[in-house]
């Protein structure tokens, strides 16, 4: 009988023949019993040539979308074939650390979380490390991430079971955002790695390179899950002062200690920013949002009602 895998690692991947070996060869090095899922939507370049390397590893599944589906769609039909306990995902232009898939499945053993994820430090679009790492929380709640995501796909693992009742939504926003706040929603909090055991590549292209487009689909998260234009507003600034933080200085150069490790941005002005964050929601939400009618009994909270369709 076949033993199943501890992970199942998902990259959905396009057009990225010349960055998907890095990915890989960091995934082989993990301490755990693995799968890799390489799902390619479509790509115009040699990908298929760079990953005949990999043919003869058991371990190595191909997958050639018919049809463009996307990051989201990808990495479903990636969940949809997996047989770890866990999955996993990584983007093919990002790379892991050694022993982090063995460090996330213990802590998610230790503390029962469902979901766990590590901080990261930012590569330069050309792959150089900066030094300048962006932390996590060990334990993450729902109404933490409300205020900003902290969670980086290319970090998770999760539960396979939990990855399917659960699949990446609305592709025209920050779909792996909605899916760890439902996620949240139901199984309260998850756990972070305060290792940057993920090394994160920055980018002009794609959802994330263009600010205000990801500013939008920001704002469309909160919209998707239901709430109205106050409360979108109220987190949606939170969202922004955050954005401000982590990159924050970023130059492109190195941020590097005396010792010559990576530099972690400090809680303190992460908590700093969090105080700006509250007070600036509060201005957005009494400068953009109708003022309530002076008519009603308690009539900010029923204004705030109306406005949760």
């Amino acid at each position: 009988m076949e033993k199943r895998p501890l992970v199942s690692v998902i990259i959905p991947a396009y057009n990225c023949a010349g960055l998907i070996s890095r990915a890989i060869e960091s995934v082989l090095i993990q301490e755990v019993s693995l799968e890799i899922i390489v799902i390619d939507d479509g790509s115009g370049d040699n990908l298929e040539q760079v990953l005949e390397t990999y043919r003869d590893n058991p371990a190595f599944s191909f997958i050639k979308n018919k049809t463009n589906l996307g990051a989201a769609g990808s990495r479903n039909k990636g969940v949809a074939m997996a047989k770890g306990r866990y999955v996993a995902f990584l983007d093919a232009d990002d790379y892991w650390a050694a022993g982090k898939l063995k460090k996330q499945t213990d802590a998610m053993e230790r503390t029962g979380c469902v979901l766990s994820c590590t901080a990261r430090e930012l590569m330069t679009p050309q792959g150089e490390l900066t030094g300048r790492i962006i932390p996590v929380k060990e334990e993450i709640t729902y109404r933490d991430l409300l205020h900003h995501n902290s969670i980086n796909c290319s970090s998770v693992v999760l539960k396979t079971e939990v990855a399917k009742n659960y699949p990446m939504e609305h592709d025209d926003s920050h779909e792996d955002y909605i899916t760890w706040l439902k996620i949240l929603q139901k199984y309260k909090k998850a756990c972070g790695i305060r290792e940057p055991l993920l090394k994160y590549r920055l980018s002009n292209q794609g959802k994330s390179g263009n600010k205000l487009q990801s500013a939008r689909m920001t704002f469309m998260v909160y919209r998707y899950l239901g709430f109205g234009i106050l409360k979108s507003c109220y987190y949606f600034a939170s969202y922004a002062l955050h954005g401000v933080w982590k990159y924050y200085g970023f130059s492109g150069k190195e941020h590097k200690k005396d010792n010559g490790k990576p530099e972690e941005i400090g809680y303190e002005k992460f908590y700093q920013i969090s105080v700006t964050a509250n007070c600036l929601q509060i201005i957005v939400c009494f400068h953009f949002c109708p003022l309530p009618d002076p008519e009603e009994p308690a009539g900010f909270y029923r204004a705030y009602r109306r406005q949760r369709i």
